[in-house]
């Protein structure tokens, strides 16, 4: 059985990427790069999906400019320290960034013919993007299955979203007990040598670590 697994090299896709690996699919691991401000996750992506033996590993990159006027591609600066259980949508809320991602993946997966597709998305410790919640991710399943030849012939190729219910610290323990290197994996928002420590990402990420009662094994500013 294969899989595609969307992989950012961040905390939730390292650990789907684990899950999957773990449920003993054939790994194929699809990261996207869609004009971030830095690539330093998408060295974080590749060293994860090397240590979890990916059978393929494809990095594909979008126009500069599909994505605009969000935080994450350059438009404003990105927030620091903000109440991270407040209500709104954030300036780093990518536009359907998910929609498009899934996509990607399942059109992948059709042509190689995968079973299921993988993504690390969650509803708990996130930042509040509407592509993140369970209510899309059902419902990307059900216009899969009626987008696709597989799932128009009855072999509709599974959504899976295992993380959806998770907080960040039982994620960071599901992934230790698969034996995930969380020092490969890369979160902050910004480039650079060492995590800001500040932004949304970072903080949800030593949230986690220390209600797991962890060191977070990355450098911070």
């Amino acid at each position: 059985m294969k899989c595609v697994v969307l992989l950012s090299g961040g905390i939730d896709s390292s650990t789907t990427l684990a899950i999957a690996r773990d449920m003993g699919y054939d790994l194929h691991a699809l990261t996207i790069v869609y004009g971030q401000r830095h690539e330093r996750e998408i060295g974080s992506a590749r060293k994860v999906a090397a240590s979890m033996g990916v059978k393929e590993h494809r990095v594909i990159k979008l126009a500069d400019d599909l994505f605009l006027r969000c935080a994450l591609t350059g438009e404003g600066d990105i927030p620091t320290n903000r109440t991270l259980e407040e209500g709104e949508i954030p300036s780093t809320y990518v536009p359907a960034r998910n929609l498009i991602f899934l996509s990607l993946a399942v059109g992948l997966a059709e042509v190689i013919d995968a079973d299921a597709v993988m993504i690390g998305a969650t509803a708990v410790d996130y930042s509040g993007y509407p592509d993140c919640r369970p209510e899309f991710l059902s419902s990307f399943q059900e216009t899969s299955i009626l987008a696709t030849r597989r799932g128009v012939e009855g072999k509709p190729i599974k959504v899976l979203y295992p993380l959806v219910d998770m907080s960040k610290d039982k994620i960071i323990r599901k992934g230790i007990d698969l034996g995930l290197d969380y020092s490969l994996t890369w979160s902050c928002y910004n480039g650079g040598e060492r995590a800001c420590g500040t932004c949304d990402s970072c903080r949800f990420r030593l949230k986690g670590f220390s209600k797991a009662g962890l060191k977070d094994p990355i450098q911070y500013e």
